[in-house]
């Protein structure tokens, strides 16, 4: 991967979030008609599963996530991300929840974790693929990190593959999406007329079965996954090779 690539990807997707942490929890719920906080929950299950020590969180945002893994486990939890502005918010969240010796969050890329090789026993992110060059070597640099016999655990968005269901999700994520973003202002005006597109173009260069395969590649076992809400969300997890 080109390094000017890398450059470019991670300041469009800067960009694109740097206006969104005042409201960003409430809107990603009301956008997902309540679902994200569902998608979430079986997220954090997964990763819980072993009762891992140290889980590292890309992708962090706000930290929604981190906080529920530091709620559920006896975890440390650091998270990463690349905004700014969203690890201020996180830490004022973390503050409020009285989690500040528990979480620890840091500026840094999913595709150039500061962390050396099999540092964490588990590891989940959220939402990231889609904005990086090479998923591919993203899922390698995220491996990397994790332990052997340690999980990662992801969350995304999916295309409905039921053909009826698909149908109403393009509806919505093309014309009431964007629409319903005015709500929130110009940002998430930018972010409900991205979000569709996104996920569509995402998954037609890498299919669900390209996911699978690349988590193998990077050295996951026993992958897994589960659709969520009709095919609205998807939780894959696995385990590194060599435990």
């Amino acid at each position: 991967m080109e390094h000017s690539e890398f450059r470019r990807s991670n300041r469009s997707a800067r960009e694109l979030f740097r206006l969104l942490p005042k409201h960003y929890d409430l809107f990603a719920e009301l956008l997902s008609f309540g679902q994200n906080r569902r998608w979430r929950r079986r997220m954090v299950d997964q990763v819980a599963v072993g009762a891992p020590a140290t889980i590292l969180d890309v992708a962090t945002g706000t930290a929604g996530v981190a906080r529920q893994m530091a709620a559920c486990t006896d975890a440390y939890v650091i998270g990463v991300d690349i905004t700014e502005e969203m690890v201020q918010l996180g830490w004022r969240k973390v503050a409020r929840q009285g989690f500040k010796g528990r979480i620890q969050l840091l500026l840094a890329a999913g595709e150039k974790l500061p962390f050396r090789d099999s540092s964490f026993d588990a590891l989940a992110f959220t939402y990231l693929l889609r904005y990086v060059p090479d998923p591919g070597q993203t899922l390698r640099e995220l491996a990397r990190v994790i332990r052997p016999g340690g999980r990662m655990v992801n969350l995304e968005f999916l295309v409905p593959p039921n053909r009826f269901w698909r149908f109403w999700w393009r509806l919505y994520t093309g014309r009431l999406l964007p629409v319903a973003g005015r709500l929130g202002g110009r940002a998430w005006i930018e972010v409900g007329s991205f979000l569709g597109p996104s996920i569509s173009e995402h998954y037609r260069r890498y299919p669900l079965e390209w996911h699978i395969d690349a988590w193998k590649q990077a050295g996951m076992g026993t992958v897994r996954f589960s659709v969520m809400s009709l095919g609205g969300g998807l939780v894959m997890w696995g385990t590194k090779r060599g435990g």
